[in-house]
């Protein structure tokens, strides 16, 4: 017997947000850090320093984010991100981290 309607099989992409896009996008928000135990409990990075590192490649590549580092009154090592032209960018991050050219 036949079928009167026609079957479509569905197909899903799904974009998953790297952990790296998720502290990209939490410090590039003005003012914020990030301590290594924050990274941990936030974004599941078990490893900051190594991260950053990576992440330090892709922001300052561009010359419009630069990465510094500050150790907190507790003597934890504190990263935050700064915008080195305030108003002027090459690119912006989406909600879902990706990169895109700013106009």
């Amino acid at each position: 017997m036949r079928c009167p309607k026609k079957f479509y099989r569905k197909v899903y992409i799904m974009r998953t947000i790297t952990k790296q896009n998720k502290v990209i996008n939490y410090l590039s928000k003005r003012g914020r850090t990030l301590t290594a135990g924050e990274a941990r409990a936030r974004f599941g990075v078990r490893n900051l320093r190594a991260t950053m590192s990576d992440i330090r490649s892709i922001v300052e590549e561009y010359g419009n984010w630069r990465i510094e580092t500050r150790t907190s009154p507790t003597g934890l090592t504190q990263y935050m991100m700064r915008d080195t032209h305030p108003g002027r960018r090459v690119y912006r991050f989406r909600a879902d981290g990706t990169r895109y050219k700013a106009r």
